[in-house]
């Protein structure tokens, strides 16, 4: 049985190859999985879903850990996701066509790891820096001193 940090290890590895397999092997058959917009997912198949929906919308999309907490059976990773929208994104708002413009955008993910599974992950990002990168929102204004 291997440990959180090497669970979350594999997973960080099979996004980055982009395969589908092995994410959805490292997903647990009853998964629990949270994002933003109110993202609220259940098993296996839905989970390897939402990460697919990302990597195809990013095909160049790689993520990468700045830091790590673990603690038993959880696991935190701070990381940067890095990619080009060249694909539609399947998001709970709707469908975001291809932008074509870089997003570079730092999150946080919590995960519960049962076994070499995942059995639970909490995903956070900034909705508002996402959707700003990809053209999508207006640049926040800038202060004047």
């Amino acid at each position: 049985m291997a440990d959180a940090k090497q669970v979350a290890a594999r997973f960080i590895e099979a996004f980055n190859a982009h395969d589908e397999g092995r994410i959805h092997e490292l997903n647990a058959e009853e998964a629990l999985f949270e994002a933003p917009g109110d993202v609220h997912i259940a098993g296996r198949e839905a989970a390897t879903q939402y990460a697919m929906a990302w990597l195809r919308a990013f095909p160049n999309a790689r993520m990468t850990v700045n830091n790590e907490l673990v603690d038993g059976d959880w696991i935190t990773q701070e990381f940067t996701f890095e990619g080009t929208h060249e694909e539609t994104l399947s998001s709970p708002t709707g469908d975001i066509p291809a932008t074509h413009k870089r997003l570079t955008g730092r999150a946080v993910q919590i995960m519960r790891v049962e076994g070499d599974t995942i059995a639970d992950t909490r995903l956070y990002f900034d909705q508002v820096q996402v959707m700003t990168q990809l053209g999508l929102m207006p640049e926040p204004a800038t202060a004047t001193v």
